[in-house]
């Protein structure tokens, strides 16, 4: 089994990081810039940015910010926002992103996926997919979880793969901010029908609640933002603990 990975996420909005609950009621957290050094010294695997507002905006990523945290940082960067051509993809890595994320611009435009695999490769195209349970079905929403696409979250996942997506970040609307632990029944359900590894989001309020979600196979990540920005959790500490539980960990 391949080392599991703690991923703390950067959701930047006017050029600050901020965080709400269930993609509601943001609150001004840090500077981007202070917190991607933070992380880069407190034992994270990797870091995820995204410019939230970017799509919902229909405006390019900021790429000033973007380079500045770039610059801070030696673990690989993941970047979303804004992203809906091959030129947002060349731009953002070129600000430092080793990993590019799509959402709401694949929505759009499903080609994009495959389009940044065959030029960039698979494990440049992460597919970012927030998702909530309506009338029973678990629905992909876009534009920062603003807006029902009416798509099964699940057969969208599987056609991103199969497109090249070479990893997938799955935002649970219904569990984000809550921090009453992972959505497990979905992530499970998403285990269930793809095989390149998934990044889980939205839930961690401790740390017992990763080492749930590491008993679950297929899930080889788990990503917040509150627990570890508030430093309620010190990431160091939660790679000891979950080393002690049995799970690999770099340490």
């Amino acid at each position: 089994m391949l080392a599991r990975r703690i991923i703390p996420c950067l959701d930047v909005k006017d050029g600050r990081v901020v965080k709400g609950t269930n993609f509601e009621g943001l609150r001004d957290m840090a500077d981007p810039v202070e917190m991607a050094h933070f992380y880069n010294i407190s034992g994270a695997d990797e870091l995820v940015f995204y410019d939230i507002t970017a799509s919902v905006e229909g405006r390019n990523l900021f790429t000033d910010i973007l380079r500045r945290v770039a610059s801070e940082i030696f673990i690989p960067l993941t970047v979303g926002g804004g992203i809906r051509t091959l030129d947002d993809f060349d731009r953002v890595l070129k600000c430092g992103a080793d990993k590019v994320s799509v959402n709401s611009g694949a929505i759009a435009d499903p080609s994009i996926i495959g389009a940044a695999a065959k030029k960039y490769g698979d494990q440049c195209v992460v597919l970012s997919m927030d998702v909530k349970r309506v009338d029973g079905q678990f629905r992909l929403f876009a534009k920062g979880g603003r807006e029902d696409t009416g798509i099964d979250a699940m057969e969208w996942a599987v056609k991103g793969v199969a497109a090249g997506a070479g990893e997938i970040v799955l935002n649970s609307i219904d569990t984000d901010g809550v921090k009453n632990g992972f959505d497990l029944e979905m992530l499970d359900e998403l285990a269930s029908r793809v095989s390149v590894p998934i990044i889980a989001s939205g839930g961690a309020g401790n740390m017992d609640h990763f080492a749930e979600l590491f008993t679950h196979p297929g899930v080889d990540a788990g990503l917040a933002a509150s627990i570890f920005h508030t430093k309620q959790v010190d990431i160091k500490e939660l790679k000891r603990f979950l080393r002690s539980k049995g799970v690999e960990m770099r340490v």
